[in-house]
């Protein structure tokens, strides 16, 4: 796992900061997360640069998708109701590209990846992202 704390690491990113995130979730995630929960217990995020449904975040029970020094871990998602925080991994490769952008983990209609926990559900993971405000770069390190 490449490290939160290094800030002149260009891989680096802070995974939590009290008044910023790098990513949140829409309500109808935090909705199906609650539901995918209570089917698979805890569970986890990894977003990929990778061809099959690259942009969206796959999901997986919590430890099944290894994460190690290619991934970063961006949040640990704190979702009403779910016990344990989901954690938010992306690899290094996609960080590089991604890494001033904020990211909301939203639900769309349609079948993503065979892949991810939520493919039976006729629904997928889907990110919108915006471009950090200033005061968001600044926090982390990034201006």
């Amino acid at each position: 796992m490449t490290s939160p704390e290094a800030a002149t690491d260009p891989t680096s990113a802070s995974v939590s900061d009290p008044q910023h995130n790098r990513v949140d979730l829409s309500r109808e995630a935090a909705d199906l997360l609650r539901r995918l929960t209570a089917k698979h217990g805890p569970l986890m995020f990894h977003q990929s640069g990778g061809c099959c449904d690259g942009s969206s975040p796959m999901c997986y029970p919590a430890g099944e998708f290894i994460t190690g020094d290619a991934d970063v871990l961006l949040a640990e998602l704190a979702v009403g109701g779910v016990l344990d925080p989901i954690e938010f991994w992306m690899s290094v490769s996609q960080y590089a590209y991604w890494k001033h952008t904020h990211l909301t983990v939203d639900v769309v209609k349609g079948r993503g990846s065979g892949f991810s926990v939520e493919a039976p559900e006729g629904v997928r993971f889907l990110i919108r992202s915006r471009l950090m405000s200033e005061d968001e770069l600044r926090a982390f390190d990034l201006l």
